[in-house]
């Protein structure tokens, strides 16, 4: 009784603002290689239930595509603007008469298509059909209204997001279903696809159906074949609720229960509302309309993940952690405009430690995948920590951060590594450069660390990794280049081929111009390595103009080019504010300019790349208020220039930070001077505990 009335105190108190959700376009990035999807959800909620118009294949990661003119059905989750397949379980489409295609699948009416944060809709035109989808944190809920024709449902319970149509048939490993109940049906299914996991599920119906057919199955590896359910005739919508545990049926029923006991769909769609102006609200702009739209479309994508997929009640469980991508702006935004959730989601990985023995380094639907490199779950934490969060199990997350970056598992063989100071290209075959980059940056972070819990011994020896980076800089070429394990240097030396875990090469999307820049722990050194400031500045302004041949690999990836810098993936993030660390503000007012105007726009062709779960959108919101993390660990965030005239942001403790660009315009881009509450702030960095004390950040903005 205590949480509802929390909950709704919380959801009353979020309907008397402003509604921030009618700023947000759900379509933004579904077009294109943006990956994201107009479901609907909650922030940080386990449930992102919506159309899925494609499967198979890279185009269809976000199950969406703007341009389709098919909806194959509605699914109960998914990932938002990632690059692999997964999620999209439990398909149904409901139906009248006879399927006009194999797949059941319908045209729909693109003008009557809606979607705000928390809802969507359409009219399935083949079927005479309405229909909607809401949800809360852990049910979806659906609604489907016919023009008079009984409704029956086609339920594919096989059926998820995967990279292939054989994958499909493949990827369930176990299953089963308990039909015995004419108002719902419940079960489990263990896949093994991008990861292993299992979903358990209760389907409830408003109304009770039979079972009007079991189709054939499709491929001889099917485990679950579809079924078409009959509910009769009648007057009323089709109602369903849907809810998925990572832990049981038990689980799973009780979210329903506790969290969706009647069948208002109506105030359900309502409190999901409310629940997105609460989190939008947190930051208020001064905009013209269409950037206020993409302002406040990128608060929404930021806070579609990570997910709590912990049954109602019990201690916080996320999800969908993209870190490879999230810790470089995401989670440090997190420690800013979400508070509430960072306990909860470092301590978290604590159970995908006790799982497997290592940290998580991309955890999806309560198992870790193992995607990409790098093991980014310790800054993270030692960000938090840094930033002085309660609630952390401290000590045992430093173990599990020393074992993790010192004990071999299945991701890395730390031997060559301490070896030879990086990682030689003829051991670690792919990718050696990139990994040699990316580790020691976490490397850094256990440093820090181990230096406050005084283990000294322990902060020597990852401070000494740290530094690694300094073994694959040429000095000659004056870029990141792979090494064997006798020293030599790799050759022929293509400084602008693209590097991919699938094709080779010794960098992960990106190729050496764009990951020399990689050593957010030192670009104070990385400069004194090139040569000094002025020679770092001579090879940054290269960065931006060069053009190359990217060779014939893996280079979908690699997209929103400026010259090299490729602003559609992650590693080129934080370049454009080395500027300002290098002493040239102007010049990195001038190219964030440039890429906040033509990286992000607010149609469905909206980002340049895909947003991983929110990364691209939190380089938008920490570029718009005038600072960025360079370091995403520790709390130091680099000044660049404000994208917007004003702006308000709310803080833990009633706090407000109010962000005026004085005199900003468009051509009035650069900063000639910064204050806070009335002092100057001489140098290139706020610092997160200044931010926390609220007040007035102004710029004086100058041609």
């Amino acid at each position: 009784m205590k949480r509802l009335t929390i909950i709704s105190l919380l959801i009353l108190a979020a309907c008397s603002g402003p509604d921030m959700t009618r700023y947000v376009n759900v379509f933004a990035g579904t077009d294109g290689g943006g990956h994201c999807h107009p479901c609907a959800t909650t922030p940080f909620g386990a449930i992102q239930v919506g159309p899925q118009t494609g499967n198979f294949g890279w185009a269809y990661c976000g199950g969406y595509q703007w341009a389709d003119s098919l909806i194959q059905g509605f699914t109960q989750n998914r990932i938002s603007g990632t690059g692999s397949s997964e999620l999209g379980d439990l398909l149904m489409m409901p139906l009248t008469g006879e399927p006009l295609r194999d797949d059941f699948s319908s045209r729909f009416d693109k003008a009557t298509e809606q979607g705000t944060p928390g809802y969507y809709s359409c009219n399935l035109t083949d079927y005479g059909i309405r229909a909607e989808v809401t949800c809360t944190p852990h049910v979806a809920f659906h609604r489907y209204t016919s023009d008079g024709a009984p409704i029956r449902l086609m339920l594919d319970l096989q059926s998820a997001q995967v990279g292939s149509r054989k994958r499909m048939y493949s990827r369930v490993l176990d299953a089963s279903q308990d039909w015995s109940d004419s108002l719902r049906v419940t079960g489990y299914t263990h896949s093994s696809a991008w990861n292993n996991r299992t979903i358990y599920y209760t389907i409830e119906f408003n109304r009770p159906y039979t079972v009007a057919q079991v189709l054939e199955k499709r491929d001889t590896a099917e485990l679950i074949p579809r079924r078409v359910l009959d509910f009769g005739p009648s007057a009323e919508p089709l109602m369903v609720k849907v809810s998925i545990s990572v832990s049981s049926v038990e689980g799973a029923r009780g979210n329903v229960e506790k969290e969706l006991p009647g069948w208002d769909f109506e105030k359900v769609r309502k409190d999901a509302k409310a629940l997105w102006n609460k989190y939008l609200s947190r930051i208020e702009v001064e905009a013209d309309p269409e950037h206020r739209r993409i302002f406040y479309t990128a608060m929404y994508h930021l806070m579609i993940h990570p997910g709590n997929i912990a049954d109602v009640g019990e201690e916080p469980f996320y999800s969908t952690l993209s870190l490879w991508d999230t810790f470089r702006a995401a989670h440090p935004l997190y420690t800013i405009l979400a508070p509430e959730i960072v306990p909860g989601v470092v301590n978290s990985f604590l159970r995908y430690y006790d799982a497997q023995g290592f940290l998580p380094i991309w955890a999806l639907g309560g198992t870790d995948n193992f995607g990409m490199i790098g093991n980014h779950s310790v800054p993270v934490i030692v960000d938090a920590w840094m930033k002085g969060f309660e609630g952390l199990r401290t000590e045992e997350l430093y173990a599990a951060i020393h074992r993790s970056l010192t004990e071999d598992h299945i991701k890395y063989d730390w031997g060559a590594y301490d070896r030879c100071g990086y990682f030689p290209m003829d051991v670690t075959t792919v990718e050696s450069v990139s990994r040699t980059l990316e580790c020691g940056f976490d490397d850094w972070c256990a440093a820090q660390m181990a230096r406050g819990l005084g283990h000294d011994d322990d902060a020597a020896f990852f401070e000494k990794r740290s530094g690694y980076w300094r073994n694959v800089f040429d000095p000659d070429y004056r870029l990141m280049r792979a090494r064997d394990s006798r020293g030599n240097w790799d050759t022929p030396f293509e400084p602008f081929r693209v590097g991919h875990w699938k094709t080779g090469g010794a960098f992960t999307e990106g190729n050496s111009w764009q990951y020399t820049w990689h050593v957010l722990q030192d670009p104070e050194g990385l400069m004194e390595a090139m040569g000094g400031r002025e020679a770092f500045v001579r090879k940054l302004d290269s960065l931006f103009v060069l053009k190359g041949d990217l060779g014939s690999g893996e280079t979908v990836d690699v997209s929103g080019l400026v010259g090299q810098y490729a602003h559609g993936n992650e590693p080129s993030h934080h370049v454009i504010y080395l500027y300002s660390l290098a002493g040239e503000r102007d010049k990195a007012a001038d190219r964030i300019r440039q890429v906040w105007e033509s990286q992000y726009h607010d149609g469905p062709e909206g980002l340049s790349g895909n947003d991983d779960c929110g990364q691209m959108s939190a380089w938008y919101i920490f570029s718009a208020l005038g600072f960025y993390p360079v370091n995403p660990c520790g709390g130091n965030y680099v000044f660049g220039a404000p994208q917007l005239p004003r702006m308000k942001v709310k803080l833990p403790g009633g706090k407000v930070l109010t962000i005026v660009a004085e005199g900003f315009s468009p051509e009035q881009r650069r900063v000639e001077s910064v204050t806070l509450n009335g002092e100057p702030l001489e140098g290139p960095v706020i610092t997160h505990g200044q931010i926390l004390q609220g007040g007035t950040l102004k710029f004086k903005m100058k041609r």
